[in-house]
């Protein structure tokens, strides 16, 4: 189980009095998934009634930005009990869960592809993530664009599958049964993101499925090891259910990607803490292809004001493809 990021949805100020000192300190500590943004009222309902002070205070971030003090002795963990282990068609009750990319931070470093591929026993040319080379017009500086699944609220794929394989979460996650599926790749054709894959079965990657299984920390809900399937991103429901950011959040050294419950208007890269609305706002986010009315739970920031100067790829990566 990966650490650092995969932070408690509370958690005592004075087991990290270190840590609370500091503003990222706290936003180490705090958490998208179950209440990393906790409304007034929210708040108020998690305390446990008055009991007697022991001197511990904890910080919580409000809904519109706040940054409140309770007291520890008044404060209970919120248990998060999914079953999305086991029941692949079970969303997360109570959330919509939704991606920013900031595109400013983008240095093609791949180590979102490389959380996601170790996550879910992936070898190429099986990608479900993908940094492209993107520029919009002659004159302007090329930049990189990471995209992958982005599990729209209208998804053409689920339309097309003939036997229900793909499907949309109450969540907002749109998951694919590789139990179910056949193969047909009706749900590849129709996506407009080109972000699904097939699995061929080629020998080293049903091996390296076979010898990883059952590593730890590897994603029980996706089976994409079953070879004559589409499998894409499944956006780490098992880990979005315990309160950890998914693979590719955590792994990315520049935080490129944001993710949060769109109900509780909060996104966070495991250091930072943004109100989703008022991010898109100000840094004028928007959908890729949002006329053809996919309505993709993915929001891009643009690239101004960038952290690195563009340069190219050192090497080809999954020239196979």
């Amino acid at each position: 189980m990966e650490t650092g990021k995969e932070n408690k949805i509370i958690k005592s100020e004075s087991a990290a009095n270190e840590k609370a000192s500091t503003r990222r300190g706290f936003l180490k500590l705090s958490l998208l998934a179950g209440g990393v943004a906790l409304a007034g009222a929210e708040v108020t309902r998690m305390l446990a009634g008055p009991k007697t002070s022991n001197g511990e205070k904890i910080k919580l971030l409000s809904k519109d930005g706040k940054l409140v003090e309770v007291d520890s002795a008044n404060v209970h963990a919120v248990v998060v009990d999914s079953t999305a282990g086991t029941n692949i068609r079970q969303g997360v009750p109570g959330k919509k869960f939704v991606r920013v990319i900031d595109l400013a931070r983008c240095s093609n470093e791949r180590a979102c592809i490389e959380g996601c591929q170790k996550q879910h026993n992936l070898l190429p040319p099986i990608e479900w993530i993908k940094v492209k080379k993107m520029q919009d017009v002659e004159m302007e500086s090329p930049y990189w664009f990471p995209q992958m699944c982005y599990h729209c609220d209208n998804p053409p794929c689920t339309k097309v599958c003939p036997v229900d394989a793909t499907f949309k979460r109450s969540d907002g996650l749109v998951q694919t049964d590789n139990s179910r599926c056949i193969g047909c790749k009706f749900c590849m054709a129709a996506c407009p993101y080109s972000a699904r894959s097939f699995n061929f079965g080629r020998p080293e990657q049903t091996a390296y499925f076979e010898k990883h299984k059952d590593d730890p920390g590897i994603c029980p809900t996706s089976k994409p090891e079953n070879y004559g399937t589409v499998s894409k991103c499944d956006g780490c429901p098992d880990d979005m259910a315990k309160g950890i950011l998914p693979a590719c959040v955590r792994k990315c050294p520049n935080g490129v990607i944001f993710y949060g419950d769109e109900n509780e208007d909060t996104v966070s890269n495991g250091d930072e803490i943004f109100q989703l609305s008022a991010l898109l706002t100000e840094r004028a986010g928007y959908r890729q292809f949002d006329t053809l009315g996919t309505k993709p739970r993915t929001y891009y920031l643009p690239p101004v004001k960038r952290n690195f100067p563009f340069q190219e790829a050192k090497e080809k990566h999954n020239t196979q493809e």
